[in-house]
């Protein structure tokens, strides 16, 4: 039996993950996803002209759960700002990041973000993996297996909180 590489370790566990937001985003409606447990929360909020993504000054407690829409803007930032920096020029900052305007056009969003980094990562060596070529954000002087693993991470985080926005719309409604 052949020893698994790295790479296939890392993309064996961004599926996990991906099944794991899949299930919790399965019939999300806009309502929901818009839906704020405390008005202090992360939201994306609709302007006369678009939209405002709140950014937060600091991460503390008080300010409450995030709505799922931003979880999901918050999504589509970190995985194309991942891109960009890892794969391209490096010169996009979050407010070149806009909310696509509604629930399933953020689900697509997501998709397409999450299948070209599943490419990028299927055409890399596991020589490529430990190497710095590709490792520019959100980290410096790390090795692209160690932004690839934060990547994971930040996405099963951010699948969870979008179950426990579910569950919190769900109990408060």
């Amino acid at each position: 039996m052949k020893d698994e590489s790295i790479k296939d370790s890392i993309l064996f566990q961004l599926d996990m993950c991906w099944q794991l937001y899949l299930y919790h985003i399965e019939n999300l409606e806009e309502t929901e996803a818009f839906w704020a447990f405390s008005p202090a929360g992360l939201q994306v909020r609709k302007k006369d002209d678009g939209w405002v993504i709140d950014w937060p000054d600091s991460e503390g407690y008080e300010m409450g759960p995030s709505s799922i829409a931003w979880i999901m803007w918050h999504m589509i930032y970190w995985w194309t700002t991942a891109l960009d920096y890892n794969f391209g020029d490096g010169t996009l900052n979050k407010d070149d990041i806009p909310w696509p305007g509604n629930i399933e056009k953020a689900k697509e969003a997501i998709r397409l973000l999450k299948d070209e980094w599943e490419l990028k990562l299927k055409q890399l060596s596991d020589k490529e993996y430990h190497s710095r070529q590709y490792a520019k954000w959100p980290f410096e002087d790390k090795r692209l297996v160690d932004i690839a693993l934060w990547l994971n991470a930040e996405l099963m985080k951010n699948a969870s909180e979008i179950g426990y926005g579910r569950f919190l719309y769900a109990s408060c409604k």
